[in-house]
């Protein structure tokens, strides 16, 4: 897997200015500093990672290039855990809810860093179907796909007005609950509503979806 280089800095989470699609629980906008540096994956977990590390094939939609899905947030914990049982000085994990918009935005307090049809896989035209990742245009940062192709699990309990009374330095959210958060959008997903940065979908961490999947962070291991 590939990963790019996330700096340390600050940017408002949660609705973008003048977006008129957002739901309530993407408010209120709120200053969030990451303070650390970490690496974030490049793409999308594809079906070939996921199979070289856990022998096994979940997806749906077969093909080595594709983004793995039908993982739940427990299979993508299970895979980070098997990546740093190999001590190769890296800690791999789920990033959190800040640090993936943190990530997706790349310095752009829009609510795409793009136009649609250019950055992602959705609804429009996807055809039904995931596509190899890396086949759009990435963001700032140089990710690709942070938009469409498959929802992306991260770390973060959901918490319904979490936003409200967050730190504003390095939130990790809620301690517990039901419910664990993924973002991004996915190849179902309409423009409206969805497919936009600030987007939160929840499932309760066991759930396998075929609109589902992840990418991992990680950073030096101390």
């Amino acid at each position: 897997m590939e990963f790019v280089k996330i700096p340390a800095g600050s940017f408002m989470m949660g609705c973008s200015p003048g977006d008129a699609e957002c739901y309530v629980e993407e408010k209120p906008s709120h200053r969030v500093v990451i303070t650390r540096a970490f690496e974030m994956g490049k793409y999308q977990v594809t079906q070939a990672d996921y199979e070289a590390v856990m022998a096994a094939k979940p997806s749906y939609f077969p093909g080595p290039n594709l983004p793995v899905e039908g993982v739940s947030w427990e299979n993508a914990q299970k895979f980070c855990e098997a990546l740093n049982g190999k001590r190769d000085g890296y800690r791999y994990r789920l990033p959190t809810e800040a640090e993936w918009e943190y990530a997706a935005r790349a310095g752009d307090s829009s609510c795409r860093y793009g136009p649609l049809v250019e950055v992602a896989w959705f609804h429009d035209n996807s055809g039904g179907k995931t596509h190899p990742v890396g086949g759009k245009r990435p963001n700032g940062f140089g990710l690709y796909d942070p938009l469409g192709n498959v929802w992306e699990w991260v770390q973060d309990w959901y918490g319904a007005d979490y936003y409200s009374h967050s730190p504003e330095s390095d939130p990790k959210g809620p301690a517990s609950g039901e419910y664990r958060v993924s973002r991004g959008g996915s190849w179902r997903g309409l423009a409206r509503g969805l497919a936009r940065v600030s987007s939160r979908y929840i499932l309760k961490p066991g759930v396998r979806s075929i609109v589902v999947g992840f990418r991992c962070a990680r950073d030096v291991a101390a």
